[in-house]
């Protein structure tokens, strides 16, 4: 941090966040700044840290663009400093919905529907970003990318599989599903910035107004098709009694 130009003294009010087998995030103070470090979780995977330097660099790169995203304030590719790779960010002012309503969004049914025209807003802003421009060719590997998004997914559940007491095995029409997906694949499409994992979960709103104040988790960021960030988004879109499908997981 000194090194980075922030504030010094030492760390106080440190406070764990996220942890466990999602990427950690401890909340600390130091110089009368609030700070957030993220990191891979406490037993990595194989690809963590690669993972987090992509998620790193697409951060950096969205620096003035118009895309809410958390500040990237400074990075550590090197997983030998702390055993991982890690980056410091700011805190964020905001509120996950799916946790908290604040008064005025819980109380004006215009505001909570203005919240879901500002989260695809946000994502169409995302996809606009031309990723040539600001260095990022090499995130993703496009050429081919929706043909193999069905394969890739298909082999995923398989592997759910075999997890004990997974019951999502037995879901029906699944190959029907992958048959009609590939036979309907496009034929053009404009490879963009993709998130990865777009849903409102991953939003955090500002805490007066209905605006997205960041897109949050970028692990999964590459460079694809974005309208499948907008398909994800409207295939876990809560319903009316606000059940989704990402409850399953919760």
């Amino acid at each position: 941090m000194d090194g980075c130009g922030l504030p010094g003294g030492p760390l106080d009010a440190a406070e764990l966040l996220a942890g466990g087998t999602q990427n950690v995030l401890v909340r600390f103070s130091r110089g009368g700044r609030e700070y957030v470090l993220r990191r891979p979780p406490r037993h990595p995977r194989a690809k963590s840290d690669d993972a987090l330097r992509r998620e790193m660099r697409v951060l950096g790169a969205l620096r003035g663009t118009g895309v809410p995203h958390p500040e990237l304030l400074a990075g550590c590719p090197d997983a030998s400093v702390l055993g991982v790779v890690f980056y410091l960010m700011p805190v964020v002012e905001g509120f996950n919905c799916t946790r908290t309503l604040p008064t005025l969004h819980a109380s004006t049914p215009s505001v909570r529907h203005q919240m879901g025209l500002e989260a695809v807003d946000a994502l169409a802003r995302l996809a606009a970003v031309d990723h040539v421009a600001l260095g990022l060719t090499d995130v993703g590997r496009p050429d081919g990318f929706l043909e193999r998004q069905v394969g890739q997914w298909l082999r995923q559940l398989e592997r759910y599989a075999e997890l004990p007491g997974y019951a999502g095995a037995a879901v029906p029409g699944v190959d029907e599903v992958a048959r009609w997906l590939q036979r309907g694949l496009p034929r053009a499409w404009r490879p963009g910035i993709m998130h990865g994992d777009f849903h409102v979960a991953n939003l955090l709103f500002e805490w007066e107004s209905p605006r997205v104040a960041a897109i949050v988790d970028w692990e999964m960021a590459t460079v694809g098709d974005p309208l499948l960030d907008l398909g994800w988004l409207l295939a876990t879109w809560p319903d009316a009694r606000g059940w989704s499908p990402l409850a399953e997981f919760d």
